[in-house]
């Protein structure tokens, strides 16, 4: 059964060497770079959730999700008052079984706890080219805004 465990000193080692597919490199940041932009987001008074995805006792995959404004700044007009799914991927030996969709429902599942507070929106960016993100996140209900992060696509999801 697919399962979110929070970021622990037993766990990181395996979730940084995680991996996506080669054609899939310039659409997710390394789980290490990840894993430093959440410290500096934590040290600096900010709100973030990393956590290893896993199917039973199996490591698949690595969600980081966040409230409010990260070490990054990344200027999107909803970043101050909403949650994010700041980051998701899940390892290439391990894609195409439905573990990524279950993980991002339970992401949403955690995010409406509440732990930071009540929020209308949760938003997310992907590359124009990741047709696969794109066509996930819209089946959960993420609108693209037209708003860009750099050069990815802004979409959210109403709470």
């Amino acid at each position: 059964m697919v399962h979110l465990e929070k970021l622990t000193y037993d766990n990181f080692d395996d979730v940084f060497d995680l991996r996506p597919k080669r054609d899939q490199y310039d659409f997710v940041a390394s789980n290490c770079y990840s894993v430093a932009e959440a410290y500096m987001t934590h040290i600096n008074g900010g709100h973030v959730f990393p956590f290893a995805i896993y199917n039973d006792k199996k490591l698949v995959g690595f969600i980081q999700l966040a409230y409010g404004e990260s070490a990054d700044q990344d200027g999107v007009s909803m970043e101050k008052d909403s949650y994010q799914i700041w980051r998701f991927m899940i390892d290439k030996r391990y894609q195409g079984r439905g573990y990524g969709r279950e993980a991002l429902r339970q992401a949403i599942e955690f995010i409406r706890t509440w732990p930071c507070g009540k929020a209308d929106l949760c938003w997310l960016s992907y590359e124009p080219e990741n047709e696969i993100a794109k066509k996930l996140y819209a089946s959960f209900g993420f609108e693209e805004t037209g708003e860009m992060c750099g050069d990815e696509i802004v979409a959210v999801l109403k709470l």
